[in-house]
């Protein structure tokens, strides 16, 4: 009769969990299909890059010889004054004129597939949890929204530069925390691997951490 060899069990992903007082009281499981991924750091890059591209306007725009204002008049005549030939005053050499191959004001738009943008987020999800920057707050969406109760919590953790993350835009959240400094709120269908590489912590509400497990079957 064949013996079957035990199978050790996998240990679950876990996230410490806090009170709004900032006391630790337990862990939250993480699915490991998102916060268990092997990081792909080229794709990371690749994310960030164009992240902060799209936030970036293009604005600096120039003018050529054809756009700026002034007669199209030939200054002098061309053979006979000793002067080097000029057509127009318009010409990029002269104050005024157009600019050679100056900057133009353009729209680039980058972008990734779905599936490349959902392994990024999962892979700076990963690296966060490798480094012990993440957390889960235990009924976060009952905070009053008073400033002095998200600053003391985040006293309390010892943390400055905090992403929250609710599982839809929460008012008493997002009031409580506007005014903190390097404190954003964001709700999980806007979560992205820039603000969460960017930011020192990540901090779920517990119900955020539920509603991310569907990014796993997206």
């Amino acid at each position: 009769m064949a013996v079957k060899k035990a199978t050790a069990k996998k240990a679950e992903l876990t996230i410490p969990a806090y009170s709004l007082k900032g006391e630790e009281v337990g862990e939250v499981s993480v699915p490991e299909e998102v916060f268990g991924v092997r990081p792909n750091k080229q794709l990371l890059s690749q994310a960030l890059r164009v992240y902060i591209n799209n936030q970036t306007g293009h604005f600096a725009h120039t003018k050529t010889r054809g756009e700026v204002d002034g007669s199209t008049r030939k200054i002098y005549k061309q053979k006979g004054t000793g002067r080097a030939r000029h057509g127009g005053v318009r010409a990029p050499i002269f104050v005024g004129g157009g600019v050679a191959l100056g900057p133009r004001k353009r729209d680039v738009v980058l972008s990734l597939p779905k599936a490349m943008k959902r392994l990024a987020l999962k892979s700076a999800l990963s690296v966060k949890l490798a480094d012990k920057q993440l957390a889960a707050i235990k009924d976060l969406e009952k905070a009053t929204g008073k400033t002095k109760e998200i600053a003391a919590l985040l006293n309390k953790l010892n943390r400055k530069s905090v992403l929250f993350v609710v599982p839809e835009k929460t008012d008493h959240v997002y009031k409580g925390a506007r005014n903190i400094q390097s404190v954003t709120i964001l709700p999980v269908g806007q979560l992205n691997a820039y603000e969460i590489i960017k930011h020192q912590t990540v901090l779920f509400s517990d119900k955020a951490i539920e509603k991310l497990q569907e990014v796993k079957n997206a």
